[in-house]
């Protein structure tokens, strides 16, 4: 029996499209959390930009792709941040090697080191107001950060991660990923949530679009692949539904018999 689903949410409940939520994902919404089942959101999104979920209520967040994890809106129940030294290492690569943009994601603040057309991209996708650089890279040696959302492209990665040998790279975007703490993913905070209830693993289920779902999809009870996913994500999963703008939350929902 099912008693907890976790959805991402860019690509998953809210389309890249029309950036908004289907009709049909908010009536399965709703039917599921009448029949008592929880429904949580599990993002790569810091708390603050959560912005697109309009009127629905969830009972838990997973956020920065299981960095940090609530109840409700406000109960921090886990949170682990990078490793300060990886932090340091990557404010060397960006003053020495090249600088690219980021955004540097600590507790209860988000800021960035500089603006291009990827990073206006991106504010607008997150619905953030713009924002202005404010504070010189070494401002960040000695702040906890939970999150790097670093505008390098996959053919980059290996090589600029190989500095980072403490932390994860965690990519839903083709031009940025997140850098997040190694260990730490969307399918931790799903145990984090298991032990906080008390439902195990097998009584979960979880939908994801993007490569940072992956691990949340082969751990979750039963993992769901969106039909906007690439192939990486969808041999992940279990069941492969339809799209997110062509009601594929319903239909898997309505496929096992969860409404």
């Amino acid at each position: 029996m099912v008693k907890a689903i976790f959805f991402d949410i860019d690509g998953t409940l809210v389309s890249f499209n029309t950036h908004r939520i289907p009709d049909s994902t908010r009536k399965a919404i709703e039917m599921i959390r009448n029949k008592g089942i929880k429904v949580f959101i599990a993002t790569g999104r810091h708390f603050s930009v959560i912005n697109n979920l309009e009127d629905i209520e969830f009972d838990g967040y997973i956020t920065m792709n299981g960095c940090y994890c609530l109840e409700g809106r406000d109960k921090l129940i886990f949170k682990k941040s990078i490793d300060q030294t990886d932090v340091n290492n990557f404010i060397d690569y960006l003053q020495q090697v090249r600088e690219f943009p980021c955004l540097f994601v600590e507790e209860n603040r988000l800021s960035l080191n500089y603006i291009d057309e990827e990073m206006k991209y991106l504010m607008q996708l997150l619905k953030q107001e713009e924002m202005v650089p404010e504070n010189g890279l070494d401002y960040y040696r000695d702040k906890e950060l939970f999150q790097l959302t670093a505008f390098f492209k996959d053919p980059e990665e290996k090589e600029i991660m190989s500095h980072l040998p403490n932390s994860s790279s965690m990519r839903w975007y083709p031009t940025f990923t997140d850098v997040i703490a190694k260990g730490v993913d969307k399918g931790v905070g799903i145990d984090q949530f298991c032990n906080y209830y008390g439902f195990s693993i097998d009584e979960t289920m979880a939908f994801g679009d993007g490569g940072n779902d992956i691990e949340m999809l082969q751990h979750a009870g039963i993992g769901i692949a969106m039909g906007n996913a690439n192939d990486e994500v969808k041999q992940a999963a279990d069941y492969v539904t339809d799209s997110v703008d062509n009601d594929g939350v319903f239909k898997a929902l309505r496929h096992f018999g969860v409404i």
